[in-house]
């Protein structure tokens, strides 16, 4: 791992390239950050804005993390730092907020050097409300930087990608996320090989599992779920695909774990050498791939993505998740 002061962990291409760019005084106005949830996405963004307006004097040593702005930025406090929020009730990033922040983020900076406007989950903005911030990526102000946070690119409009820089932060490997957990944070080996196994990539999700084990045990009671699910008949499927319906910003993380798992069930049908991210739930696992055939577990792979990626669209969520239901295996008639 590189040695730099960002506090940024297994995406040092990514942190040089924005350094570098700072340095040669050729900041773009637009960046798209693009990658799995929880890879690091908005830590990276959080941390340019620091280096961007941080006082210390030494640039090479920026951001410090101590000074007034690096502490404000870090908290989400400070007055040029704009962040966007999802719609409460829909989870959608609405035409409204889009509008609310180009609109400020076209004022001069109170104190900074930079305003630097965060929209976080960019892909959960409909069309019409991407289209709201194509004027702003077109005429930005000088003293201004846009940063769209999307799993990828490819679920935002052609006009916005090709106005941003876009930065592909991919998973990081579990070995560089255990060396940084052991090392970075104190971790046990023991805790940090099992954290780093299940993370699929995602330092962020790394990170909060170690401070936190709240993420460890809804990632097994979110197993426990589909575990469930595979052993009941359509209406009790039905029942629970009503359930969960009532909390569509719940669905995400849930959908993104159980795509993991038939990842993992798919590599063992097809005999693949390749270790299970979920190695914990390696006895269900052996059993249900004893059972399938690989084409049953890649439909449900790809039904699971699918429905993951069409969160965004106003669905009819219970419809939806019987669909997925229908097309996991093990259904008893």
């Amino acid at each position: 791992m590189a040695a730099h002061p960002w506090p940024v962990f297994g995406h040092d291409w990514a942190v040089e390239h924005l350094r570098r760019a700072i340095a040669n005084g050729r900041v773009r106005h637009a960046y798209l950050i693009v990658g799995p949830q929880s890879v690091g996405k908005r830590t990276l963004a959080r941390a340019f804005a620091q280096a961007l307006n941080c006082e210390l004097a030494d640039e090479d040593a920026r951001p410090c993390g101590q000074c007034r702005a690096c502490k404000r930025i870090a908290s989400g406090n400070h007055p040029d730092l704009l962040e966007s929020e999802l719609d409460a009730t829909t989870g959608a990033l609405r035409i409204e907020e889009v509008r609310s922040v180009a609109g400020r983020i076209a004022l001069k900076p109170y104190e900074a050097r930079h305003r630097v406007a965060i929209f976080r989950d960019f892909d959960r903005a409909r069309p019409q409300a991407q289209d709201a911030l194509l004027k702003t990526l077109e005429e930005p102000p000088p003293q201004a930087v846009l940063i769209l946070l999307a799993p990828a690119a490819d679920a935002l409009l052609p006009t916005i990608v090709s106005r941003s820089q876009v930065i592909n932060l991919r998973p990081v490997p579990a070995a560089v996320v255990r060396e940084t957990l052991i090392a970075r944070r104190g971790a046990d080996p023991a805790q940090a090989d099992l954290i780093a196994r299940l993370c699929g990539g995602r330092m962020g999700w790394a990170l909060q599992a170690l401070a936190d084990p709240a993420p460890l045990a809804q990632r097994a009671q979110a197993l426990d779920l589909l575990e469930d699910i595979l052993g009941r008949d359509r209406a009790g499927r039905f029942a629970l695909a009503e359930d969960l319906s009532k909390d569509k910003l719940a669905l995400t993380p849930l959908l993104e774990l159980w795509q993991t798992f038939w990842r993992d069930a798919l590599l063992l049908c097809e005999g693949a050498p390749l270790p299970p991210a979920n190695a914990d739930r390696l006895p269900a696992l052996e059993r249900l791939a004893r059972e399938l055939t690989p084409e049953a577990a890649l439909a449900a792979l790809q039904a699971t993505r699918t429905l993951l990626n069409n969160l965004s669209l106003n669905l009819n969520l219970r419809l939806a998740l019987e669909a997925l239901f229908l097309d996991y295996p093990g259904l008893r008639r």
